[in-house]
């Protein structure tokens, strides 16, 4: 009797339908590639998702936290209070623009910042707070700007992960201070690579403009200045009808990706998982986008590390991530002082977490399939 092998199932894979592609082959046969109508349509779309704020696009998520940064007026001698668990890109914005990361050990369940901790790391130099939404988990907003508004602090919300989760019932997104999206293809939308500004007024779209595009400000037939020195990050009009061919299906994706989430606390409420010592993540369905499904191994009562146990489910057709090792812990970041032992919570979290697969396309018994490949893994290498 022949078996036949499942396909390899990946940490991720975007769904992009037949429409969007058709789109986009529109878009390269118009002769408008760059930065054109569909980047200002996107921009409209997301304005009016973010109710009404003024939203830019951009070529990533990462320099739109920069910007957010610029547009503030934070620089040199300056410093932002941010967490050490998240894309090193975080932190690296802070460092760009000639600023000092200050780190905030997390909070154990959530594995977003501590924001019980976060007053005790201000000082005179503090000018504002990076805050990330792990997973597309949010940070408790009102608490958040409570302490922003306390003590004069701008906020730069690191909302790469949360495109379509919610905190008390508003959109991430609708409001708050500087909001940073990221459309990377892992993301629950996708304009391959980019990101998108949300900001408080039109002057901070003004100036967004100047710096997504070497600060240049046209005006006229021939008229050209230059008042700011910008960079080149704007987006592709080919990259944007992309993202107008995603964003109608958010919710879409996001409910599929809840009933994911819940297959996997089903599949892992089970006695034979539940004794391993697992940590599992917060079981927001309210909330939570459910970007990705982070588990944590329980390192002191396995006989494996996180990457066998990784190259194991890979050899099982399964595919995994980790998002993220402790930002600190880098050898740009212990170069500026910062050891093993400064962030203890973060440095145990960053060598145990494990993203599971989850997106759209995926079904029940995908679920089925990585628990049991997981829990026969961990059970082999369990000590107990």
């Amino acid at each position: 009797m022949s078996t036949t092998a499942q396909p390899f199932l990946p940490l991720t894979r975007p769904t992009i339908d037949e429409e969007t592609i058709n789109g986009v082959a529109d878009v390269l046969r118009s002769g408008w590639l760059t930065t054109g109508p569909k980047a200002k349509e996107l921009e409209a779309q997301l304005s009016a998702y973010c109710g009404g704020r003024p939203v830019r696009v951009f070529n990533s998520g990462t320099c739109t936290m920069e910007i957010a940064l610029r547009i503030a007026g934070i620089g040199e001698g300056d410093e932002v209070i941010t967490t050490p668990l998240s894309w090193v890109a975080t932190s690296n914005v802070v460092l760009e623009v000639g600023a000092r990361p200050v780190f905030v050990d997390i909070d154990p369940v959530t594995r977003n910042i501590d924001l019980e901790r976060i007053e005790a790391a201000i000082t005179p130099r503090t000018r504002a707070i990076i805050p990330v939404d792990l997973a597309g988990l949010p940070v408790d907003r009102d608490r958040l700007y409570a302490i922003a508004q306390k003590h004069g602090l701008r906020v730069v919300e690191d909302a790469a992960q949360s495109l379509g989760s919610n905190w008390a019932g508003r959109k991430i997104g609708a409001a708050g201070d500087f909001v940073s999206i990221s459309f990377h293809p892992n993301k629950n939308v996708t304009t391959i690579e980019g990101g998108c500004l949300v900001m408080n007024d039109e002057r901070e779209a003004k100036l967004a403009e100047q710096y997504r595009l070497q600060g240049v400000v046209r005006t006229g037939f021939d008229g050209m200045e230059v008042e700011v020195v910008g960079g080149k990050f704007n987006l592709t009009d080919v990259a944007a009808r992309v993202g107008l061919g995603q964003l109608p299906h958010l919710e879409t994706f996001n409910t599929k990706r809840r009933e994911l989430a819940r297959a996997y606390f089903e599949a892992f409420d089970a006695p034979a998982f539940r004794g391993l010592g697992v940590e599992l993540p917060p079981r927001d369905f309210a909330q939570s986008n459910w970007h990705m499904f982070q588990i944590v191994l329980p390192e002191q009562r396995l006989n494996a590390k996180r990457a066998e146990v990784m190259a194991q489910l890979h050899a099982a057709g399964i595919g995994t991530g980790v998002h993220y090792p402790a930002i600190h812990l880098f050898k740009v970041y212990r170069a500026l002082g910062w050891k093993d032992g400064d962030f203890p919570i973060a440095e145990r979290i960053g060598r145990n977490i494990l993203s599971l697969p989850l997106f759209p396309a995926m079904t029940r018994e995908d679920v089925a399939r990585v628990a049991s490949a997981l829990t026969t893994i961990l059970t082999v290498h369990s000590k107990a």
